[in-house]
């Protein structure tokens, strides 16, 4: 086997697994200890790094065919970008990034699912479940670490719209507050905002940075631009919660009333309002900056124009 760009910088044993479909973890780790596998007919280790054009040899094996699970539905998402290094889709509302936690699935299983001649399909960041908007995912190895270090070095702008209650004050531009991850009582994952200094796990939580800015102001509600400057779990969703606006229809963090009446009134929005609108980044192969857009969901656009007539 040849390694292709897209393999390049990979450990030889995650290679192996990916290439030999079927073949047990075990199976793998025994044939490189063996000698067996070469990289370049010289010997190597699991943890050997692949360059491209490197000549991997594996010994005849008599491996199980490896079948899709017939019960992840394949499927396509909307586009916005696409090339031979990354796609960027426009991910709705309700639909998990990934399998885990309770969910068999999400966006790139099933992704993967509706391209089996795709040797490489991997997220390069997360959404949570109930935000829609942009999600990059990375179509060769390169592109995957390229895009990562620019969102680990904050060399990315992720804005997301996000409606809330109240009216949000203009001189609140930065939400400079740190977040601490935490397991519930109810087994489910958390973050709350950590200001008091004497907290006992005030050293455990992470600063985490939010620009604000209002783009328009409604009945009783504000629609925000969050620009996140660090990438925390639920940061936004947490941030405009503990400055007391949460976002509306947000089932973990929101006001519950609100929502329900929300949900079960004549507008039936039943969603949280967040949604990854504006992404600008450098390609990892081109070098050009990249600035993509996802238009609100249809149900966001009804529930502001409904909001707007009552403003009248």
């Amino acid at each position: 086997m040849t390694v292709d760009e897209g393999s390049a910088g990979q450990r030889l044993d995650n290679f192996l697994m990916r290439e030999l479909k079927g073949a047990p973890k075990t199976l793998v780790y025994r044939i490189i200890r063996s000698g067996e596998v070469r990289i370049n007919k010289g010997r190597c280790a699991a943890d050997s790094r692949l360059a491209c054009g490197d000549v991997v040899r594996v010994p005849p094996l008599r491996l199980a065919e490896k079948t899709a699970d017939p019960t992840i539905p394949a499927r396509e998402f909307p586009i916005v970008f696409e090339d031979e290094h990354l796609i960027v889709v426009n991910k709705p509302a309700g639909v998990a990034v990934h399998g885990g936690s309770g969910v068999s699935f999400g966006v790139i299983e099933q992704l993967r699912r509706a391209r089996p001649e795709a040797k490489f399909l991997e997220l390069v960041h997360r959404l949570d479940k109930e935000t829609s908007g942009l999600l990059m995912i990375a179509k060769k190895r390169s592109a995957l670490t390229h895009l990562q270090d620019q969102l680990r070095d904050r060399e990315t702008g992720k804005t997301y719209a996000a409606l809330v209650a109240g009216a949000w004050p203009a001189s609140r531009k930065v939400v400079d507050v740190p977040l601490l991850k935490f397991i519930g009582s109810d087994g489910e994952r958390w973050v709350r905002a950590v200001t008091d200094p004497k907290d006992p796990q005030a050293e455990l939580a992470k600063r985490s940075i939010s620009l604000v800015r209002i783009t328009e102001s409604l009945a009783g509600y504000s629609l925000l631009a969050v620009t996140i400057k660090t990438g925390r779990t639920h940061q936004i969703r947490v941030h405009l919660a503990h400055e007391g606006h949460p976002i509306v229809g947000d089932p973990k963090y929101g006001a519950f009333e609100a929502n329900r009446a929300l949900a079960r009134g004549p507008l039936r929005f039943d969603r949280m309002f967040l949604h990854a609108r504006h992404l600008r980044f450098t390609h990892p192969a081109t070098g050009e900056t990249l600035t993509l857009e996802a238009p609100l969901p249809e149900d966001c656009e009804k529930l502001l124009a409904a909001l707007r007539q009552a403003d009248r």
